[in-house]
Formats: C-alpha cells, sequence, structure tokens
C-alpha cells in the first residue's frame, strides 16, 4: 500500500525543511509519497522547496502562481496522489507526524474510510493558547454535527487521513479555509464511515505564524449552511 501526504505550504520558510525532514522520518509500513503545494509563497518558501526538490527527486512539488488558499492547495495536491490513503499534513509544525500511525489504523484495520485527528480527546500534549478560538471551534464544529448527523469533536483539525476512493467520489470547490467544512459535509452526505482519533496540537500565536482568522471563522460558518444544500 502507499500513503500520499498532501503538504499545502504558504509563508512557512521557518519550519518546512523541518517538517520535511520529520514525516520523511516516521517509520510506517507503506510507501510514502510527499507531495508539497506552495500556494505562491513570499517568504523564502518557495527557493526552501527547491531545495528539497533537488534533494530529494522521488517527492512530487507543485507551485501556484497566485496565492488561492488551502483548499486550492489541497485540490492540487489530491490531483497528484497516487496513494491507497490521502492524509493531510500542515506546513507549521502544529501537527506531529508521529501520530500517524493512530491516525491510519482505523482504516488499515478496515474500520474507517475516514480519519479525523482531534484536539480536545485524549492525553496527548496540547499547547494552551486562545480561549475565543477554542469557542469559535466548540461553535462551528457543533453546528457542522447539527447540520451533518454527526458527532465530531474536532471538524476543523488539520488531520485528515482519506481512502483514496473517498475523495474520488467527492468535487471540491473551495478555495480558503472552508475546505474542512466542504470536506466534512461532502463525506457525510456519501456516508462513508468516519473515526476520530487523538492527536498532538503544538499550536502557535501570531506572532509565530499563526494565520487563521475571525474572517476564516465567518466563512466556515457560511460554508456550513451553504453545504447544507449544496
Amino acid at each position: 500500500m502507499k500513503l500520499s501526504i498532501i503538504i499545502p505550504v504558504f509563508n512557512e520558510v521557518k519550519t518546512i525543511s523541518t517538517l520535511a525532514n520529520a514525516v520523511n522520518a516516521v517509520a510506517i509500513n507503506m510507501e510514502k509519497e510527499l507531495i508539497f503545494v506552495d500556494d505562491c509563497s513570499t517568504d523564502g518558501s518557495r527557493d526552501a522547496l527547491a531545495a528539497l526538490q533537488k534533494e530529494h527527486p522521488g517527492w512530487k512539488f507543485a507551485f501556484h502562481q497566485v496565492n488561492r488558499g488551502k483548499g486550492a492547495a489541497l485540490r492540487s495536491g489530491f490531483k497528484e496522489a497516487t496513494g491507497d490513503i490521502i492524509l493531510i499534513q500542515d506546513a507549521d509544525l502544529e501537527y506531529d507526524p508521529r501520530d500517524y500511525p493512530a491516525l491510519l489504523a482505523p482504516i488499515l484495520d478496515g474500520h474507517a474510510d475516514v480519519v479525523f485527528g482531534s484536539r480536545f480527546i485524549g492525553n496527548g500534549p496540547h499547547r494552551v493558547l486562545f480561549f475565543w478560538h477554542f469557542v469559535g471551534n466548540k461553535f462551528l464544529t457543533t453546528l457542522s454535527n447539527m447540520i451533518t448527523n454527526l458527532n465530531l469533536s474536532d471538524m476543523e483539525v488539520g488531520y485528515k487521513a482519506f481512502k483514496k476512493e473517498v475523495l474520488e467520489s467527492i468535487s471540491l470547490r473551495e478555495e480558503r479555509f472552508g475546505i474542512e467544512v466542504e470536506l466534512t459535509a461532502k463525506i457525510a452526505r456519501k456516508k462513508w464511515k468516519i473515526y476520530e482519533v487523538p492527536v498532538s496540537y503544538y499550536g502557535r500565536d501570531y506572532s509565530e505564524g499563526k494565520k487563521i482568522t475571525w474572517k476564516d471563522g465567518f466563512r466556515a460558518l457560511w460554508c456550513i449552511l451553504k453545504y447544507r444544500f449544496v
């Protein structure tokens, strides 16, 4: 079996090389396909990725010529993926690649079609950060659950893994962070089997490069309502 790891990148020059090495170092009994999608970074990330491309000719790289958003980067990555399982890995080191075995186990054991990580269950380390982000996440997850009839604890989590046929069964449109809502809604509608596992979370504050803002929260809210009907 093969695991395709989609890594969207936007202005992560401080972390991308460390993250790439951490992903490459994870020991799993599967072939790994690393796919980096740079979303028109302006901080030197493209140069760092070009250096990785020379060092690792077997890895895949795509470069957007204009900034389009995480959703667009993921869709570009999904098109390149040839693995039996596809996993999303943010480039900012907030999520630990050593959690891969836990994320993959429900799929490999034949129980799940999709696995969501969760920052709110389990005993892994979690950095203490913003109260209102926590409240907003819980509100959006609860509203999403009401619409999809799921009982997720962390709809907006950055760690999600899918059987390839799951992504082949849905058409994705969202350009930016609304992709998390769209994925959840369309997977729920298709009745794919979803599991949730605890993951560690090493969150950042805005001085360290965190990008999601209140505008993304409002877009997620709109997408929850939108994909109730679309």
